[in-house]
């Protein structure tokens, strides 16, 4: 299952989404943890100190491994040079899953242990010095938009993708790779306002979003969180003593977490759970065609030298690799 928490500068997004990677983790369920904020604060808010999180290795870095990995034996894709973060996979295209291990996770990913598990955690990369003035996030986040691609992940896995701040994450495709999307807003009219904004982008993609209400002190907060975003409103944080201690870097153990706080992420794992019934791959596929072929007109094609609607496999799909159902094609070998 893929989830993707999103929200305002400053929403809490990745406090909610380190509290609920920790609660996924506790019931020992495979979990890949991604920070893709341009703000890189998601490795510090699962336990690691500064120096630990700046030591993570970035994705971006080993843009072009993931790419040689990813192409495998697929005959439509020249070479690593000629993919892009959209590019789609095809036969003899390899595959990720959340459990396996393969040359990207061990590449960019390094396993951190929790209270009553541990996690997988991946980095897009920070904004560097060198890309001042000459390159923009999305960049960035493409080594992610690429693997999600070439993603086949079932019931009871999970891959949770802190995203950048805002509606940002709307300059790519990246934003349909989930199976539910969380934004994270504070009861007030700055709060929202990117819930109204992300709500009108996603609408003609059947995204399936839920507003998560944060820092919520009292009845009023939620009456008004419920009056702006209506039924969209899945459920609401209030006041964590627990919260506070781990920004102060001594978080007690996961189990001390306040019983409100946690019964609202097992309702955000419920609403995960019931998106696993609406999956549906063909559309998944279709969206990532369609922006590929995007991407590949506006700048694309000039930038490689290709022609990049040539990478299309109409004949391909990930649904027969899903690992819940059972196929005689295999992916290229690793």
């Amino acid at each position: 299952m893929k989830i993707a928490f999103v929200g305002k500068g400053g929403s809490g997004k990745t406090t909610l989404s380190s509290l609920f990677i920790r609660h996924l983790a506790a019931t020992h369920a495979p979990v890949v943890a991604v920070d893709a904020d341009i703000n890189q604060h998601l490795g510090v808010a699962l336990g690691l100190d500064e120096a630990e999180a700046a030591a993570l290795p970035a994705m971006g870095a080993h843009l072009p491994l993931i790419k040689d990995y990813l192409r495998g034996t697929n005959p439509r894709i020249a070479s690593a040079e000629t993919m892009i973060k959209t590019t789609p996979p095809g036969e003899g295209s390899r595959l990720l899953r959340i459990g396996e291990d393969n040359p990207v996770y061990q590449a960019c990913a390094r396993t951190l242990p929790l209270d009553d598990g541990s996690v997988r955690l991946m980095a897009t990369g920070p904004f560097t010095e060198s890309d001042l003035g000459v390159a923009c996030y999305h960049s960035k986040v493409g080594a992610i938009e690429l693997c999600l691609n070439h993603l086949v992940d079932g019931r009871g896995e999970f891959i949770v993708v802190d995203m950048t701040a805002g509606s940002d994450s709307f300059a790519s495709g990246l934003f349909t790779r989930f199976d539910m999307t969380f934004l994270v807003a504070e009861p007030t009219r700055k709060g929202v306002s990117v819930y109204r904004q992300y709500k009108e982008y996603a609408r003609d993609f059947d995204v399936a979003l839920r507003v998560v209400g944060n820092k919520v002190q009292g009845p009023d907060d939620l009456d008004f969180l419920r009056a702006e975003v209506g039924d969209d409103l899945l459920v609401a944080f209030g006041h964590s003593d627990w919260v506070r201690a781990m920004e102060k870097g001594r978080a007690p153990r996961f189990a001390e977490l306040e019983e409100p706080n946690r019964e609202a992420l097992r309702t955000l794992q419920s609403a995960v759970d019931a998106s696993y019934e609406r999956r549906d791959w063909q559309r998944y596929t279709r969206q990532m065609v369609h922006f590929h072929l995007k991407n590949a007109q506006s700048w694309g094609n000039e930038k490689t030298g290709a022609d990049l609607a040539a990478q299309v496999d109409p004949a391909f799909g990930l649904r027969e690799f899903a690992p819940e159902e059972s196929s005689t094609a295999t992916p290229a070998p690793a």
